[in-house]
């Protein structure tokens, strides 16, 4: 097992980053108990030891830095290559709430608002038809209420449809074009149903908005002015032999079996690669991080600021009302985040309006604003039950680490 607790991450600005780093790393004074922080490693290695992850990287940071980073077990089982706390993960989902903060940087600078109606930005969108009834071999189509606006889409309320993409190499905008001619499942804003496409079409939005390919936006103005040089869509052939190895149960409920990834169809470092907004990032632990260290601070770091306050607290509060929504009890959604509306079960241990998002591998990225409390996890595990929201793995990280709190 190796353990390692760095220095404070580089919050007071890219030009102080090797200098924090290179001071011991203080836990007391940021509020956490050194010794219980320990328990976290210590606790995920158990789960590395009964087979059910091969490996696992944690984070634990409060607003005024990084208390622990730690790494245990293995990133290939094949080759017991140990687990390092500079590995990459397929981040997957957790890609979403930073496609949200792309659309809500247009939205401060008055070049788009979230209330406004998608078709305004893709006209593709306009005069889309809803299925009024489904039957064994016919569908009957009408005009929904109302179409569809950017805020359903952060919200998960858009009803939209999805296709599978034609090729790994398809263009945001031929894969939106496809979205836009299915019918809407349901009347927009009526019900929460979980959406990568919708999340897709936003993406798509922030490259019409902004003249630029989104990727490119995304690295501009959020991933290289925060330092996060490891998260990418598309891994250099370096950063691809950091990678952990994705696994799901081995037959007989023993061990773990080495699967694929479904996002890499096609060369792993292609930047022909669709660049999925609702999916698609690489990253790590540190880098994740710096995102959630940025809202967690309102919007700024380092002495920039990225994204307004109100904007902040927009996305991260819950937007959905009465609505069921989420993959565990008690959830909520904000604008392109996941909002702890009533703790309980796996989240009993956060506070109300912790807000974060997990990945379809079971990764997991959570801020609790009471608690001034970043806890970021990474595997690569699939098939847990309930799912990858619920899993034991996520429940015993989060219960060591608020156990830290004196």
């Amino acid at each position: 097992m190796k353990t390692v607790y760095p220095a404070w991450s580089g919050f007071f600005g890219l030009l102080l980053l090797s200098a924090v780093f290179a001071a011991p790393p203080n836990p007391a004074a940021l509020g956490l108990d050194a010794a219980k922080l320990k328990n976290i490693p210590e606790r995920m290695q158990q789960f590395v030891d009964d087979g059910v992850i091969a490996g696992a990287v944690t984070l634990v940071a409060r607003r005024e830095g990084v208390a622990s980073l730690a790494a245990v077990g293995y990133s290939d089982l094949g080759t017991k290559r140990p687990m390092r706390n500079d590995d990459l993960f397929w981040i997957a989902s957790m890609t979403k709430p930073m496609t949200a903060t792309a659309v809500m940087m247009l939205q401060d600078e008055g070049k788009l608002s979230i209330a406004e109606p998608v078709e305004k930005f893709l006209p593709e969108f306009k005069g889309q038809w809803m299925i009024a009834e489904r039957g064994k071999s016919t569908m009957t189509l009408k005009r929904p209420a109302r179409s569809i606006t950017l805020r359903d889409l952060l919200m998960h309320t858009s009803g939209i449809g999805t296709v599978e993409s034609p090729r790994p190499d398809c263009s945001l905008a031929e894969l939106v074009m496809a979205f836009s001619q299915l019918p809407l499942q349901f009347e927009p804003g009526s019900r929460w149903a979980y959406s990568s496409a919708g999340i897709h079409v936003l993406g798509r939005v922030v490259e019409v908005v902004s003249g630029q390919p989104f990727a490119e936006f995304l690295e501009a103005r959020l991933l290289r002015p925060l330092g996060m040089k490891d998260t990418t869509f598309w891994p250099s052939a370096s950063q691809a032999h950091r990678i952990a190895k994705s696994y799901q149960p081995a037959e007989g409920g023993r061990g773990l079996t080495e699967i694929g990834n479904p996002y890499l169809k096609g060369s792993l470092t292609s930047r022909e690669r669709t660049p999925l907004p609702g999916g698609g990032l690489f990253s790590t632990a540190s880098d994740l991080g710096q995102f959630y260290r940025m809202i967690l601070n309102g919007g700024e770091s380092g002495g920039r600021r990225y994204i307004s306050k109100a904007a902040v607290e927009q996305m991260t509060r819950t937007q959905t009302g009465e609505l069921k929504t989420g993959f565990v009890e008690g959830m909520s959604f904000g604008l392109g985040w996941g909002v702890v509306r009533e703790p309980t079960g796996v989240t009993a241990m956060l506070s109300p309006g912790t807000c974060g998002h997990g990945g379809a591998y079971g990764t997991q990225g959570w801020i609790d604003t009471r608690k001034n409390l970043i806890l970021v996890l990474l595997i690569q595990r699939v098939k847990f039950l309930p799912n990858g929201d619920g899993s034991v793995v996520r429940a015993a990280f989060q219960e060591a680490a608020v156990a830290t709190i004196k």
